[in-house]
């Protein structure tokens, strides 16, 4: 134990003496002679009582006075004792919410325990110390700015709820607490992590002392990592797979729902490491599908993975409208792709009367039509210009470049060995990023544009050998995809925090999503899109376009986390954060924080100075008790 004002340690030798003085010395009192002593032994005793300087006796007041002596003494000197916490005057506090902190091996969980951990930092604060309070994983979200309102403070703590989405990325959370500690003297930042994160070695050097709060205990957990519901010519195949991210073997039961009705289980027994998968056929008019793990002894560790869901696609396919003069090759492509209903319709009737709930999406094959439907939009060898790029021209033998990176519309896709005849040279707008590049201008843009999805390519499929390459299908559906969001099995899997971005019309009134736990809400309507960012929640989502009280079309989304890196929920030891002092990891275990506890004592000495004044009292409490008593017997 040690003191932060141990100088007041002295006001004891000063006052304790003066108290006990004032027992040792007597009262001058008038000296009278009587003629015996016989009937005056009281008066004797209390003279030699009071007479100064004598042997103290026991007094009850006095122990009491000193005892309440002693413990503002010390709680002057603020006592305190090392802890494993922080020592700066301004405090920047990074909580991790992510996924895994949800795990349950610490009672009640982790996000908990952190929260628990948060607190104590901020009460090991000096009386003039600042925090921050910062909630990284998903969005990063600053809760509390440089605040000495403890209260405040705990209440911003107790707040945090765990986020199914986003991860864990630390590295904008720590970005932001260098900027904050770069401008504050004495600053530290403690992380309260489980340590399943990002890795940070590339992040700026930090210029304040990381310290690292480890959470958790376990690291056994089971997930179910992928679901899907794909159709099949005898209905529906319904594909399941569970991973064991755990030490060791593990044993679970996998019920399967159909419509919220119990289907089927299966036993499965799946080594460490290693996954285990159930492909199962259902009937055809199941509309939803939920796989639950159930484990024999009790919860899993981390809740949260062990369910997911998957929607049918089956008579709910997405409506494209093929506008071409005849294009085998684009026919049987789009043919090929699950939940994909094509309508080709000749160039010389085209007439685009159906809203963009009910078709959203149109491909235009060589033709650019005087009025452009609603929807979304992809031209193929545009002949003439439209408000959305020019087309200045040709070029012959064009080389694909596709652009470097990770670009969607080019999932799986080789284009090197495709060989272009001649193709447009297009000149497109700012709102198109170009997907591939080529001789004489882009030869792929895709790009949004008022709410609305737009690719073009810029040459004719008869004009190279990208159909029969194994890269068309592949591209073909890429680009379906990235049109009509919400067809097919894949694209109706989104993770948790993804927005769910639905394309309509001027025709639409109200669009409305039901999520999970059955709540409803009315998405606004902006640019042609309604967006719901409340995703965070693992389930299904419903949601529903309405011409006034008329429902004209239902999409549905299966949101669920299939999170290697929040399932693995073992806790990490150590963090590796760089910072200017020439630290390469967070520190875990120095005891430089201070619990200071002269609080207590100065609670212990206000309950001593009121027994203090009761046993002074006691004489004037034992004559009020003794009328109180009377007067019952009187009224008795």
């Amino acid at each position: 134990m040690a003191f932060l004002s141990p100088l007041a340690l002295v006001s004891a030798l000063i006052i304790g003496p003066i108290i006990v003085a004032m027992y040792l010395l007597k009262l001058r009192r008038e000296e009278r002679r009587v003629s015996s002593t016989f009937l005056w032994q009281r008066v004797v005793r209390d003279v030699e009582a009071n007479a100064p300087w004598q042997k103290l006796r026991r007094n009850l007041l006095l122990l009491l006075q000193l005892l309440l002596l002693a413990l503002l003494v010390l709680a002057l000197a603020r006592p305190f004792l090392r802890t494993t916490g922080i020592a700066g005057r301004n405090l920047i506090v990074i909580v991790d919410r992510s996924a895994s902190m949800a795990a349950t091996d610490i009672a009640p969980n982790r996000l908990a325990a952190a929260k628990r951990q948060a607190i104590t930092l901020i009460d090991q604060l000096p009386d003039d110390g600042r925090a921050t309070l910062i909630a990284a994983g998903g969005q990063t979200e600053i809760l509390v700015s440089a605040s000495t309102d403890r209260r405040q403070l705990r209440n911003a703590i107790d707040s945090i709820g765990t986020r199914s989405g986003g991860g864990s990325d630390l590295a904008p959370a720590l970005t932001l607490a260098a900027a904050l500690s770069a401008r504050e003297a004495e600053s530290e930042i403690a992380i309260i992590s489980d340590g399943n994160v990002r890795p940070l070695d590339a992040l700026q050097p930090v210029p304040a002392t990381v310290r690292y709060f480890p959470i958790g205990q376990g690291g056994e957990n089971v997930a179910v990592s992928a679901m899907a519901l794909q159709p099949s010519p005898a209905g529906q195949t319904l594909f399941v797979q569970a991973t064991n991210y755990g030490q060791g073997q593990a044993s679970r039961r996998l019920d399967l729902y159909l419509d919220d009705q119990l289907f089927n289980a299966y036993s499965l027994t799946i080594a460490p490491g290693a996954d285990q998968s159930i492909i199962a056929n259902i009937p055809a008019q199941a509309r939803k599908a939920e796989a639950r793990l159930v484990e024999a002894a009790g919860g899993d560790a981390l809740p949260l993975d062990d369910r997911a869901w998957a929607v049918s696609s089956v008579g709910e396919g997405t409506n494209v409208r093929l506008v071409s003069p005849g294009n085998r090759f684009l026919e049987v492509g789009l043919a090929g792709l699950p939940s994909i209903k094509a309508t080709l319709v000749p160039t010389s009737t085209a007439a685009f009367t159906e809203t963009a709930a009910q078709i959203p999406v149109t491909i235009f094959d060589s033709v650019v039509p005087a009025t452009l439907p609603p929807g979304n939009l992809f031209f193929i060898a545009p002949p003439r210009s439209t408000e959305f790029f020019s087309v200045t021209g040709q070029v012959d033998f064009p080389a694909l470049r596709p652009s470097p990176g990770d670009e969607p519309l080019l999932r799986n896709v080789k284009l090197s060995d495709v060989s272009v005849l001649k193709a447009n040279t297009l000149v497109p707008g700012a709102w198109a990023h170009v997907v591939v590049d080529g001789d004489g201008g882009p030869m792929l843009v895709a790009g949004e544009r008022d709410g609305r999805r737009i690719v073009v390519l810029a040459f004719d499929l008869h004009n190279s050998d990208l159909p029969v390459q194994i890269a068309f299908p592949l591209l073909l559906s890429n680009i379906v995809a990235y049109l009509a969001p919400g067809s097919g099995a894949e694209a109706a899997q989104l993770a948790p925090d993804q927005p769910l971005a639905v394309a309509v019309d001027p025709s639409i009134t109200a669009v409305r999503v039901t999520h999970p736990g059955g709540a409803v809400a009315e998405l606004a309507l902006r640019n042609g899109q309604a967006i719901d960012a409340e995703t965070d929640a693992p389930g299904v989502y419903t949601v529903e376009q309405f011409q006034g009280d008329k429902l004209v079309a239902r999409q549905r989304y299966a949101v669920n986390l299939f999170a290697p890196d929040e399932s693995k929920i073992a806790p990490q030891a150590e963090l590796k954060v760089p910072q200017t002092s020439g630290l390469q990891q967070a520190t875990t275990s120095e005891r430089v924080g201070r619990q200071e506890f002269w609080r207590w004592l100065a609670a212990l000495a206000l309950i001593v100075l009121v027994i203090e004044w009761l046993v002074y009292q006691r004489n004037g409490i034992a004559y009020l008790r003794q009328r109180w008593r009377e007067r019952r017997a009187r009224t008795a």
